[in-house]
């Protein structure tokens, strides 16, 4: 464990200090960061499932301001946006959400305080934050469903994977991650777990499980708190870029 933990560290103070986040390596922080925003930044984190060029492709062709602007604008804008299993719809639907969390000059943040500040548990946090947004917009699909997930139960299965990507960014705060939250601590965040990262991690030894599910997430964590129990999460752009550039 001490060779991964050496060249997890190394890989993570080399990658956070270079920011490999522009054209030639695409990624949704890259676009989020532009912002600097927190509604802006879920809507780059959901919608960053596929390939990742054409996640920022797709992301740079969003008007954003529309957050800001009337339901008949957001439609009209939109009306020819879709993203793979999203289509105009569901697109204009979700950002018609936002627009009435934003516009009710609450933080998401709070939102997710809620939850989570009861046992400082970040599943609690999503599921306050999720339920919130399912309940203030009735519309429904499985587009929709899919890009803001199911509501986590006491032992969730999804891996929740772009939601704790969301919540790195938010809570961190360095040359990569923004910070913009400061009622959650760092060290209770999740690794944002993908079928990729699950490969790599299985390659270092950082998970002995066999499925790809919320266990294999917590069981990662927990396996990189021995590491730095204080952000355990700050491997995670190192441990995807290692897989990426298939250097394990």
């Amino acid at each position: 464990m001490d060779k991964i933990s050496k060249l997890l560290k190394q890989e993570a103070a080399k990658r956070e200090k270079s920011l490999l986040l522009e054209e030639k390596n695409p990624d949704p922080l890259w676009v989020a960061k532009v912002y600097n925003d927190e509604y802006i930044s879920l809507i780059c984190a959901l919608f960053a499932y596929g390939n990742a060029k054409q996640i920022v492709s797709f992301l740079k062709s969003l008007d954003f301001s529309l957050l800001q602007k009337e339901d008949e604008l957001i439609v009209t804008s939109l009306e020819k946006s879709y993203y793979r299993f999203q289509n105009s719809k569901d697109i204009i639907e979700f950002f018609k959400t936002m627009k009435q969390i934003k516009s009710q000059n609450i933080s998401l943040e709070e939102i997710f305080s809620l939850g989570y500040q009861k046992q400082k548990r970040v599943v609690d946090g999503l599921t306050s934050l999720i339920s919130y947004m399912y309940d203030i917009n009735p519309y429904r699909s499985k587009g929709y469903t899919f890009l803001l997930g199911q509501i986590p139960t006491k032992t969730p299965k999804s891996t929740y994977k772009r939601w704790n990507m969301y919540l790195r960014w938010m809570v961190r705060e360095d040359n990569l991650d923004m910070g913009l939250w400061k009622s959650v601590d760092k060290k209770d965040l999740l690794m944002p777990l993908d079928t990729h990262t699950f490969e790599v991690g299985k390659k270092l030894g950082l998970i002995q499980r066999k499925s790809y599910d919320f266990q294999a997430v917590l069981e990662m964590t927990k396996a990189l708190q021995t590491i730095d129990a204080k952000d355990p999460v700050k491997f995670d752009f190192a441990i995807y870029r290692l897989g990426q550039e298939k250097l394990v």
